[in-house]
């Protein structure tokens, strides 16, 4: 059973220092001598979403440092966190860029990059069941501990988890975005894989909402359709997300009403609320 650790709930603050020592610690390193780590859970990245972040770079330069640790070789490294960020400057034709270098154990840095990932960036789902799922069977979290490390409730990681059950199909469907997360538990309620993949079917082909695939699943099992609920979100509504979170680099939500609506933006250090702050002042 893997020793249980403290200290890691703030995910990369463990790592990150304050702003001031932060920038005194900010070294220029050539782009080719970081290599990914090779526990990143995001294992899809949209092209229009890096473009145009490798605009703004080009423009206004890495704003935020990536966070590395040395490598397996000499002046060679290993990124922590900013994995889009890296990705967007060598679409930008950086040759260096601004880096932060920790020192940490195997295990903190495999456990601090999920979390990084798993707290800032848009995974997909099913990625994110994937670290979930790693956090789990490689450092022994249970679905508590997760919770608590990356911001999100006991249920909504354990529901997260569920997506791993979902046939091949299913879980193609999340990953190729053809399928929310909201589907796909909806489908996780039939009691078979097959049954599961022949309701997928129809929710491609009819272009069904999360609240109709549930009453499909129920007619399904022969049971009464409930009673109709809020619906979710709009396709324009989550494209503008989209686009904000690239112009931001950062998690963004929308809500919208009759009289209007609100937009909530997600940082979760000092160092991503300036950098934030420097792109909405720009």
């Amino acid at each position: 059973m893997p020793k249980k650790r403290t200290g890691l709930g703030k995910g990369l603050d463990a790592l990150i220092p304050g702003s001031d020592s932060a920038s005194r610690g900010v070294r220029q390193l050539p782009v080719e001598a970081i290599r990914p780590n090779p526990r990143q859970p995001r294992t899809r990245f949209q092209p229009e979403d890096l473009e145009e972040l490798a605009a703004s770079i080009r423009e206004h330069g890495v704003i935020q440092p990536l966070i590395v640790t040395r490598g397996p070789e000499p002046g060679q490294y290993t990124l922590i966190a900013g994995e889009r960020r890296l990705q967007a400057a060598r679409q930008a034709g950086l040759k260096r860029v601004p880096a932060i270098l920790r020192e940490a154990s195997e295990q903190e840095l495999l456990e601090l990059a999920l979390i990084e990932n798993v707290q800032r960036a848009d995974l997909n789902p099913l990625e994110t069941a994937e670290a979930y799922r790693q956090l789990r069977e490689d450092f022994g979290l249970s679905h508590e501990e997760i919770a608590r490390r990356v911001g999100k409730s006991r249920s909504a990681v354990t529901n997260t988890l569920r997506l791993l059950e979902a046939p091949p199909s299913v879980q193609q469907a999340v990953l190729e975005g053809d399928i929310s997360e909201g589907h796909a538990r909806a489908l996780l309620g039939l009691p078979t894989p097959q049954a599961q993949a022949a309701a997928l079917q129809t929710v491609l082909a009819k272009g069904l909402t999360v609240r109709q695939t549930e009453d499909l699943v129920r007619k399904l099992k022969g049971e009464r359709p409930a009673s109709r609920r809020k619906a979710e979100p709009s396709p324009a509504l989550r494209d503008i997300e989209a686009r904000l979170r690239a112009r931001l680099g950062t998690k963004v939500s929308l809500k919208h009403g009759k009289k209007g609506g609100t937009i909530t933006l997600h940082y979760y250090s000092e160092e991503e609320l300036e950098a934030l702050l420097a792109r909405l002042l720009d």
